[in-house]
């Protein structure tokens, strides 16, 4: 890979170091916010069609991508074995030939985070010590968010004790149905709280949520409440990460920017399995954000089949062939 692609992969840009510090609760900015449906729907169909990458440049992409992966296991019959294979895998996301093939051998990429259940943080802290890739923990009676709020903050002080970096907190629900701000703002400061310096990220579970309005308000109140990032989906929804709801989130994200000055990252999950998904999530941060919001401290992606469809097209790049699905496991 010639350098001038390299460079789109490795960007010359500060990491975020300024944590969102939150605002008090602003009905204001949000109460009265109208989402026109068709023009979303009809914006987020053209953004995979605006941009044409190609070659060494969408090789270049594909590695940011994998940057800015949470490689995740949220099964049921997980173990520290599993666990520890994903965290080999996260370390060393590409093999020796494919690093050499895109000229990486001396600076090979690695995932953002490895994200794991609560009970699996010390086996994934092991795994990754020395790494620099931070362990993030679902919590707070993660998919559903309904266990009483005194057992949420401990399941994330839990995390945070055994070494999770990054905490990914689900809102309950109901309080957005019934439009309880202050309620469900009071929830994500505790959470915020609770997580100390680990970083706050809130799952909005979209796909509950029924409109975009809510999808709004939600992103805005856990905003103002201090959140870091926030997130689509816990991956057990019906419906889970999409370019429309992506829009509405991104489009809260600026707003707030613009009223406070902080940056808050953005994490689609669920859904999300090939290159081409990696690719128009992409897109869309570049075209509504700007090119700060590719770097793994303000973009996440929830996703572990991903990973083994970007190196197969970055395989293809490489050598002009596709290996087989085999030949790149994950755990």
């Amino acid at each position: 890979m010639q350098r001038s692609a390299v460079a789109l992969a490795e960007p010359d840009v500060l990491r975020n170091s300024q944590r969102n510090a939150g605002t008090a609760l602003r009905l204001e900015a949000f109460e009265s916010v109208q989402v026109n449906l068709s023009a979303v729907e009809r914006r987020a169909a053209t953004l995979p069609t605006r941009r044409t990458v190609k070659k060494e440049y969408q090789a270049a992409w594909l590695v940011k991508a994998l940057t800015c992966i949470d490689l995740t296991t949220l099964a049921g019959d997980d173990t520290p074995g599993r666990v520890q294979r994903l965290c080999a895998k996260a370390m060393r996301p590409l093999s020796d030939a494919l690093l050499k093939g895109l000229g990486l051998e001396d600076e090979p990429p690695t995932v953002g985070a490895v994200c794991v259940y609560p009970t699996m943080v010390p086996a994934a802290v092991k795994a990754l010590k020395g790494s620099g890739i931070p362990v993030a923990s679902v919590a707070t009676g993660f998919p559903t968010g309904l266990t009483p709020l005194p057992q949420r903050l401990e399941e994330i002080r839990y995390a945070v004790g055994e070494g999770a970096g990054e905490i990914d907190i689900v809102i309950n629900r109901a309080l957005v149905f019934d439009q309880e701000w202050q309620a469900l703002y009071d929830e994500v400061a505790a959470m915020r709280e609770a997580c100390g310096e680990a970083h706050l990220k809130a799952i909005l579970a979209t796909g509950d949520l029924k409109t975009l309005r809510n999808v709004y308000k939600a992103s805005m109140v856990s905003m103002q409440a201090g959140a870091d990032f926030i997130k689509t989906s816990t991956g057990k929804e019906d419906v889970n990460a999409t370019l429309p709801v992506s829009l509405v989130m991104i489009r809260a994200l600026r707003d707030y920017l613009d009223e406070t000055g902080y940056r808050v990252g953005f994490k689609p999950a669920g859904g999300l399995k090939t290159a081409k998904d990696a690719m128009n999530w992409l897109i869309l941060m570049k075209e509504e954000l700007g090119r700060r919001w590719l770097e793994p401290d303000l973009f996440r992606i929830g996703a572990s089949s991903m990973l083994a469809d970007i190196e197969r097209q970055l395989e293809h790049f490489v050598t002009g062939r596709y290996s087989a699905a085999y030949r790149h496991p994950m755990a």
